[in-house]
């Protein structure tokens, strides 16, 4: 895996997450492949299910960053390891998360990466 790889990654998880603190769901959806799931404790939610969550305010994020762990190239699919700490509130309550992430990239027709699968683990306490 060159740097070159880890260097764009970031870039991508920042631009997403910045999408996602400015809680606009059609910025988001851009990072997300059509047939995007998010898994985590509480099961899946689809892309569609995501996006309306936000867009109707439900769920709204204050902040959001990652650290990189580790990328790994399989040809036009990465496997993206990060660390990320993020706040918001879901339904009017405030929420801190603090967790590792896997997130599965594909590259699109045009170039692009697009997520197709992110799975959430929270950080032992």
């Amino acid at each position: 895996m060159g740097q070159d790889l880890r260097q764009e990654m970031r870039g991508v998880l920042d631009a997403w997450a910045q999408a996602i603190v400015a809680n606009d769901a059609d910025r988001i959806g851009a990072y997300a492949a059509q047939d995007w799931v998010l898994v985590g404790t509480g099961g899946t939610v689809d892309r569609r299910q995501f996006l309306d969550l936000v867009r109707s305010g439900r769920l709204t994020h204050e902040e959001m960053g990652f650290e990189v762990l580790d990328v790994r190239e399989l040809g036009d699919v990465v496997v993206v390891l990060a660390h990320g700490t993020n706040s918001g509130h879901w339904e009017g309550r405030p929420f801190h998360e603090d967790e590792y992430t896997t997130d599965v990239f594909a590259r699109d027709a045009d170039g692009g990466w697009r997520c197709v699968v992110t799975t959430l683990t929270p950080r032992a306490q």
